[in-house]
């Protein structure tokens, strides 16, 4: 099984909004275990944005399992944990653009037309994609 795909994202995100000159911020689920946040800026929908651009924080990692750093709140230093599957956004204050995650972002949507993983095997018997069935949906064909 790969590794999800989500602190490789996030540490991208961070890098093209920071290079972009803009503000990175994290929207967090702080009702997940092992949130650590200052509960006082938890909105009514249990989320916390926090800013984590480089002059807001201190000792920042964005590792694979959780993102943690320091960072003043109202003048007191604040230790921040968030668990990888806390991460629900990360986006650019100025803009907003960014990237939405799911809550489960490494399965792959239940109508996904991915090929099977290799060496398995399939009932395609025609080898056109179709299965030997017609689902009414377009399919490629290939043409000598």
């Amino acid at each position: 099984m790969m590794t999800s795909t989500k602190p490789y994202l996030i540490r991208a995100f961070y890098e093209w909004i920071a290079d972009n000159g803009c503000t990175p911020h994290l929207v967090v689920n702080a009702e997940i275990p092992k949130v650590e946040v200052p509960r006082e800026y938890i909105e009514k929908n249990g989320q916390i944005v926090l800013n984590i651009a480089m002059v807001a924080v201190h000792e920042l990692k964005l590792g694979n399992d959780e993102i943690s750093f320091q960072a003043r709140f109202v003048g007191v230093n604040r230790f921040i944990h968030v668990p990888m599957q806390a991460v629900v956004a990360i986006y650019a204050r100025e803009n907003g653009r960014g990237m939405v995650f799911s809550e489960d972002e490494d399965e792959p949507p239940p109508d996904s037309h991915l090929p099977p993983p290799f060496g398995e095997e399939d009932d395609d018997k025609e080898g056109d994609g179709t299965n030997g069935k017609s689902n009414g949906r377009p399919t490629l064909h290939i043409v000598k």
